[in-house]
């Protein structure tokens, strides 16, 4: 499929605009140009998951910008769940996987890994592609990249007929070691491109050049089926914005013109949620703080990260339970959020989530006709929530429905109604604490010397208990947390990550000849946002993947030299692993980040008013966010704004800094 997206690009005299659509809500972060004095803008509207780009437009009208983006005075930079949902939901288009002859079953047979350890019995495992739309083609390439068996010119009009009868949406082509010469793939991918035009042509040597059949086979699977999806709604999308600029967030940080990324849907699992670490890695430059615990928590999920400088990315992430081997922001997201359903599971024990009550009907509280009880229910129930707070889609908060839903599973439970929303919150906490533990203590590293962070609509309320539970005695919610997501979309900047698997010894390789190699990653980078219309300088980040000899995992290291890289790994594997082995090491694969580094927006400060204003009373005191002051206020408290709410429990002080952020301190 050719792409027909066009690609202008942004410019710092226009109005940037961050978009974070997500499950519940979509998040718009306005940063207008210096010059004109005006401060950021922010804003929430309900999500329209069947058509997002409905959303986006409703939102700015919303927000009167239609005609700024009339006008062409808008740039925008968007992160879309459109991938993701269509993974997660498996609705991604009809797509013929091609592989070499005998290995149909690569996909279905995957590693075999047991989620479960102790499971005797484990269920089976997803279906990924139909057996009638696996299509097995002749010729192989061995391990060190030699061909052993021609592909033929009539072997591969042979399966391209056979592709073409199956009317397929898309293709992804996986074949055995193409990443060490790809020319065979490229001879099918030019033959189908040819013969069906329309069809979206994936091919893992171009998505993901690196070992591991299996995990490039997905990667390009996911690629092609989600490919004509994102391609349709960035289509419809750019085609209401006329000529704005459109960048899409990637799930690594960085963002790509809205015309590549409809070719890279892979790309974009982690799109909002890369958006937030973001910011806040900007956010700590401004406080000169590097180390972080994060949680984002909106209305269906919650993705906890750990900061320890900039934003670490993984090539082990996961979606739907299957192996994503490109690179993503390394975070662990759960099905705990603000519309996290609360039931009595089959023995009578009470569970939150992963279900959501989702935009529609959301939670009891939004008087939308929603039924069962929620987290923000819980929060309502206690307080915790302004009842006279005006939420996104002009939607007034239902008590009197929220306290109904809450006594029947109160009756439920045998207990009473508080009880039973401080047990909703208390599984809710506990179920993100175990998140917490894992990117943190399970990696060795002690949260007591991190700060908790909180963003997302929801994380403000949730943040005092977390960081007790984890025995953190600082916590921060920055400055327009609530839409922290959008506001990294447009301090992000337009890069690539690519890599390519070398597999040698490392002591039987000099520094130059990795160097060698990096390089042309970097130039290949280059080149590819030179393609995308980025006339700026762009720099270049290389890091290496590491392994003993005899290993299957790796641990990935920047590079310096040799030696370096070596000294740190080893620490890597120390703290990691709890020890070390006096084993050859072997370098797997060679990566590099690219990003352009023109002139970036500031980190908007919002600033805190000179005197503060007493808390309401009510039955918990609350108090607007712009009107706290630089004083100290004691908790219990409730702090309002537009787009979230943060509680400080007893025992927990808070203070504005000079920025606006909310400084949290456990006083006992």
């Amino acid at each position: 499929m050719t792409s027909q997206l066009a690609t202008p690009q942004p410019s710092t005299t226009k109005i940037l605009l961050g978009i974070d659509a997500g499950g519940t809500f979509t998040d718009f972060v306005a940063l207008y140009p210096p010059v004109s004095g005006r401060p950021v803008q922010v804003h929430k509207t309900l999500s329209t998951p069947d058509a997002p780009e409905r959303a986006i437009l409703r939102g700015i009208e919303e927000m009167g910008l239609q005609q700024a983006l009339a006008n062409g005075e808008l740039s925008i930079v968007h992160g879309s769940t459109v991938a993701t949902n269509a993974a997660l939901e498996g609705k991604g288009a009809r797509t013929v996987f091609v592989t070499n002859r005998g290995f149909a079953d690569l996909l279905e047979i995957g590693r075999q890994t047991r989620p479960k350890l102790y499971a005797l019995e484990q269920p089976p495992a997803r279906t990924k592609v139909p057996r009638e739309l696996c299509v097995e083609v002749p010729g192989r390439i061995d391990a060190e990249g030699n061909e052993i068996e021609e592909l033929s010119d009539a072997a591969i009009a042979e399966a391209v007929a056979k592709i073409a009868a199956l009317q397929p949406d898309a293709v992804a082509i996986n074949l055995l070691f193409s990443f060490l010469a790809p020319a065979t793939e490229e001879r099918l991918q030019s033959a189908l491109r040819k013969a069906l035009p329309d069809c979206f042509v994936s091919r893992s040597s171009e998505v993901l050049p690196e070992y591991k059949e299996y995990e490039r086979g997905v990667a390009t699977w996911l690629n092609a089926s989600l490919g004509p999806v994102v391609y349709r709604y960035l289509s419809a999308l750019s085609q209401a914005l006329g000529t704005t600029p459109l960048q899409i967030m990637q799930s690594s940080g960085e963002t790509i013109a809205a015309r590549e990324a409809s070719l890279a849907a892979v790309k974009l699992l982690l799109s909002g949620p890369a958006g937030g670490l973001t910011a806040l890695h900007r956010l700590g430059a401004e406080l000169g703080v590097q180390r972080f615990i994060s949680f984002d928590m909106g209305g269906t999920s919650t993705d906890v990260a750990l900061l320890d400088g900039a934003p670490a990315t993984t090539n082990e992430g996961t979606i739907a339970g299957l192996p994503v081997g490109v690179p993503m922001v390394d975070m662990h997201t759960i099905g705990a959020g603000g519309g996290s359903i609360a039931y009595l599971d089959s023995g009578g024990m009470l569970q939150v989530g992963p279900r959501s009550a989702g935009a529609m009907p959301g939670p009891v509280c939004y008087g939308q006709g929603g039924t069962e009880v929620t987290v923000t229910d819980a929060h309502v129930v206690l307080g915790r929530i302004d009842a006279n707070a005006s939420l996104a889609g002009n939607l007034r908060l239902d008590v009197a429905a929220a306290t109904r839903a809450m006594e029947t599973l109160a009756q439920a439970m045998g207990v009473d109604i508080k009880t039973a929303a401080e047990g909703v919150l208390a599984v809710a906490n506990e179920e993100i604490a175990a998140a917490i533990r894992l990117i943190s203590v399970n990696r060795g590293f002690d949260p007591a010397q991190f700060r908790l962070t909180s963003f997302g609509g929801a994380g403000g309320l949730h943040v005092c208990a977390l960081a007790e539970a984890m025995n953190m005695t600082r916590a921060l919610v920055p400055a327009n947390g609530g839409v922290l997501s959008a506001l990294g979309m447009i301090l992000a900047r337009p890069g690539r990550q690519l890599s390519r698997t070398v597999t040698a010894p490392l002591a039987q390789l000099s520094d130059a000849d990795i160097e060698q190699g990096l390089a042309t990653l970097a130039d290949q980078g280059r080149a590819e946002l030179h393609a995308e219309g980025q006339a700026q300088a762009c720099e270049a980040q290389p890091s290496v993947d590491l392994r003993y000899t005899g290993q299957s995992y790796t641990l990935n290291v920047p590079w310096r030299s040799r030696e370096q890289a070596s000294q740190d790994f080893v620490a890597q594997h120390k703290r990691r692993f709890g020890y070390v082995h006096d084993t050859e090491l072997e370098i797997v694969n060679l990566r590099v980040k690219v990003a352009a580094t023109g002139e970036q927006p500031s980190y908007p400060k919002a600033g805190t008013a000179d005197s503060a204003e007493e808390p309401h009373k009510g039955a918990v005191p609350s108090i607007e966010r712009g009107q706290l002051g630089t004083v100290c206020h004691a908790g219990p408290l409730v702090i309002t704004e537009p787009a979230a709410t943060t509680y400080i429990a007893d025992g927990w002080q808070v203070q504005s800094d000079a920025i606006g952020n909310l400084d949290l301190v456990r006083i006992r």
